[in-house]
């Protein structure tokens, strides 16, 4: 479950950075996916209770999540930044990351905790 779901995060995350590659000069793709990873994960905790051992927690979260998101790619890209003295991306990069994904991860959480009301 593990492997197939982080198989499918990985060309979804290749996906999104094709899609918005003509971004070059800021790392938009990776911002989108971490994002939306952050989101789905946050879902996912919400409605699982934190609980990852189940077959399709470990399918969403741990693979594919682990397979979408980038935290190393992040880095990476933020290091190209700072390298090329974008100082401004690269905090921008940093800031909007860490707002956003961890935004992203409580509304998630919060939908999953609905979600799991309603079903």
């Amino acid at each position: 479950m593990v492997a197939l779901g982080g198989a499918l995060g990985s060309v979804g995350r290749y996906g999104v950075g094709l899609a918005l590659e003509r971004f070059v000069t800021f790392p938009l793709g990776t911002l989108v996916a971490n994002v939306l990873g952050s989101i789905i994960i946050g879902i996912c905790a919400g409605f699982f209770d934190l609980d990852q051992k189940r077959p399709v927690a470990l399918f969403i979260m741990v693979g594919f999540c682990g397979g979408f998101t980038t935290f190393s790619a992040f880095s990476l890209n933020t290091l190209t930044l700072l390298e090329q003295h974008a100082w401004l991306k690269a905090g921008g990069n940093i800031l909007l990351s860490m707002v956003l994904c961890l935004f992203g991860t409580w509304l998630g959480f919060m939908l999953g905790q609905t979600l799991k009301k309603v079903i």
